[in-house]
C-alpha cells in the first residue's frame, strides 16, 4: 500500500513538473509565434492572477482560499451605473449581442464593439444561428427586474467571473470591451418585456 501511495505521488509530481516545463514552453511559442498587430499588441499574452490560476491542467487542485480571495477581488471591482439605471434601449442592444465585430487587428478602433453574444447564446427565440457553448437566455425577462436581479445580471456581464471564475464568457465591463451604455442596452436587450428575447414565436 505504502509503494502504491508512494507511486502515486512521483507520478503527480512529474506531472505537474512536465506541466510546468511544458507551460514555459508554451509562453516561448507564443512570444515568438505572435506579432503585434494595429489593436492587438503583445500585452494579450499577459495573464492576470484569475487567467493563471484557470490555466492550471486539470486535475490539479487549486487553493481554495487562492480562489475566494480571486472572487472578491473581482465583485470589489464590478463597477455599477453610476445613476443606477440599468436599462438602456433593447433595440441598440439587440444590435450590440448580434455584432461580432471589435478588437481584431482588422477592426476598426474608431467603431465600437459587439457584444457577439450569439455566438454562445440563443437570445431571441425565432433566431436560427446561434452558439450553444452558453445557457439558452430566451425568456430572461421573465426573472423579473427586482434590484437584485438587475445587480446579478449586471456584474455577469460586468466581470462575469465573480460568479464562475474560469467562466469562458468576456468580461465586457472589466475589460473595457463595451461601454457603459452598450451595457445597459443589453440589459435591456434581456430583461425588457418588449425585447425578443422575451417574445415568443408566433
Amino acid at each position: 500500500m505504502k509503494a502504491l501511495s508512494k507511486g502515486i505521488i512521483i507520478t503527480l509530481l512529474a506531472s505537474v513538473v512536465t506541466w510546468t516545463m511544458a507551460s514555459d514552453d508554451v509562453e516561448a511559442i507564443l512570444q515568438n509565434s505572435f506579432v503585434a498587430k494595429n489593436q492587438a499588441t503583445m500585452d494579450r499574452l499577459e495573464r492576470d492572477a484569475v487567467q493563471a490560476a484557470c490555466s492550471a491542467p486539470r486535475g490539479m487542485p487549486l487553493n481554495n482560499d487562492m480562489l475566494t480571495t480571486l472572487r472578491q477581488e473581482r465583485l470589489k471591482a464590478v463597477v455599477l451605473p453610476a445613476n443606477s439605471q440599468y436599462l438602456g434601449d433593447w433595440q441598440r442592444g439587440s444590435d450590440v449581442a448580434g455584432n461580432g465585430r471589435g478588437l481584431q487587428s482588422s477592426d476598426d478602433p474608431s467603431k465600437p464593439n459587439g457584444g457577439n453574444c450569439y455566438a454562445c447564446h440563443k437570445l431571441a427565440p425565432d433566431e436560427v444561428a446561434y452558439g450553444t457553448l452558453g445557457p439558452s437566455l430566451t425568456g430572461y425577462g421573465a426573472r423579473g427586474q427586482s434590484e437584485a436581479m438587475l445587480k446579478y445580471t449586471w456584474t455577469k456581464l460586468w466581470d462575469t467571473h465573480v460568479y464562475n471564475l474560469c467562466s469562458h464568457m468576456p468580461r465586457f465591463g472589466a475589460q473595457g470591451i463595451l461601454t457603459e451604455q452598450q451595457l445597459k442596452d443589453v440589459m435591456a436587450y434581456l430583461l425588457d418585456p418588449a425585447s425578443p428575447v422575451n417574445k415568443a414565436v408566433e
